[in-house]
């Protein structure tokens, strides 16, 4: 397989169509016709990609993906959408969108956008499984993290941040770094986030005050 699809179309010809041609094409998919059904599946099952239509008969396809967002799932999202006007893109992208395509579309063309995006994702996790890190009690190896051996569960933003002030560590990393992991950054959510992982991980994280946080 080339990886795992959630398709969250609401219009049931299209979704059909569009899953039978990406299963033909070496893809896992599921369907789901609603917002609602979409969300439940995002929250029980892991994908490699989201393909959401913007208008959901239920619901707002954006406002879907800015709430997964909000729960800290990164999985990269292409937006299908019948509209053209520049707001509604540009809060498509503004919500963590890697790429849309409009209604009707050539299915080849989508293809390539989805091939794309995907095989971005495995190098640059490829990449990252290879690398091995110590620190103190901390491990990372093959892509997750360990305290003491044991397995910590981390979301995707977290992650980022922890691999990132690992790699840095006895330098202070601007907060404006980590600002570029987060697809709604702000300093309060930065601060939860750090939060979260000083608590998870029992590393003192420090902030460093107007400039960022670091790691002895």
């Amino acid at each position: 397989m080339n990886g795992k699809i959630l398709l969250i179309e609401d219009d049931r010809n299209l979704a059909e169509s569009l899953a039978k041609f990406l299963q033909i094409h070496g893809f896992d998919v599921d369907v789901a016709y609603s917002y609602d059904e979409g969300a439940i599946k995002t929250f029980d099952n892991k994908y490699d990609m989201y393909l959401v239509d913007i208008n959901l008969g239920d619901g707002d396809g954006i406002e879907l993906v800015e709430a997964l967002r909000f729960a800290d799932d990164s999985t990269p999202v292409i937006f299908i959408t019948a509209l053209s006007d520049i707001k509604t893109i540009a809060k498509g992208f503004e919500v963590g969108a890697e790429d849309y395509i409009k209604k009707p579309f050539d299915l080849e063309e989508l293809l390539i956008r989805i091939k794309s995006k995907l095989n971005r994702k495995f190098v640059q996790k490829k990449d990252e499984d290879a690398q091995e890190i110590h620190y103190k009690n901390l491990t990372y190896k093959g892509g997750r993290f360990f305290v003491e051996g044991k397995e910590i569960d981390l979301g995707e933003v977290q992650r980022e941040i922890l691999l990132k002030l690992l790699k840095n560590r006895g330098r202070v990393v601007p907060k404006e770094n980590f600002y570029q992991l987060m697809k709604s950054p702000n300093p309060t959510a930065l601060r939860v986030a750090i939060t979260k992982l000083k608590k998870k991980t029992g590393i003192d994280i420090k902030a460093i005050r107007g400039l960022g946080y670091t790691i002895d």
